[in-house]
This record gives C-alpha cells, sequence and structure tokens, in this order.
C-alpha cells in the first residue's frame, strides 16, 4: 500500500505542476503580446503624402525556399504559413 500511496503522491504532485507551469506560460505569452502591441502603437506613422519605400532586391528564390523549409521544420511556421509562402515564392 505505501507504494501506490507514493505513486498517487507524485501524480498529484506532476499536475499541480504542469498546471501551475501551463498558467504561468500563457500568463507570460499574454504579457509579450501586450508589449508587442504597445510598441506597435508607439511606433510613428509615416506621413500620407510620402513617397513608398524602395522595394527590397529580389532574393533568390532557392535560398527563400530553403529558408522557409527550415523554418517550418524548427516549429516556426506552420503548415498553412509554410504552404502560402512558398506559393508566395514561387509566383
Amino acid at each position: 500500500m505505501p507504494l501506490l500511496r507514493a505513486v498517487a503522491r507524485t501524480a498529484v504532485v506532476a499536475g499541480t505542476a504542469t498546471t501551475v507551469s501551463n498558467r504561468v506560460n500563457r500568463r507570460q505569452q499574454g504579457r509579450w503580446a501586450a508589449q508587442e502591441q504597445q510598441q506597435v502603437a508607439a511606433q510613428p506613422q509615416p506621413p500620407a503624402d510620402a513617397a513608398p519605400a524602395a522595394p527590397a532586391p529580389e532574393a533568390d528564390p532557392m535560398e527563400r525556399l530553403k529558408e522557409l523549409g527550415q523554418l517550418h521544420e524548427s516549429g516556426v511556421l506552420t503548415d498553412e504559413e509554410f504552404t502560402a509562402a512558398k506559393a508566395k515564392v514561387l509566383n
């Protein structure tokens, strides 16, 4: 019976730790999102009559596809984002 209590206690402690960790993670994500929004709002807006900036030079499509593939493999891009970005590079 002592082994069963130890296993039950471990399960409760692990479950509690997971719950607390997830809650802290969600709270931190919310704070980061709020900070990002504040930074975006604080950036000065260009005047309406200003000429648009020159477009960036075209990158090699193969290099861009390799970068996208690496971002997708590392989990930064979802399947949908990867597909959309790949289509944009190819078209």
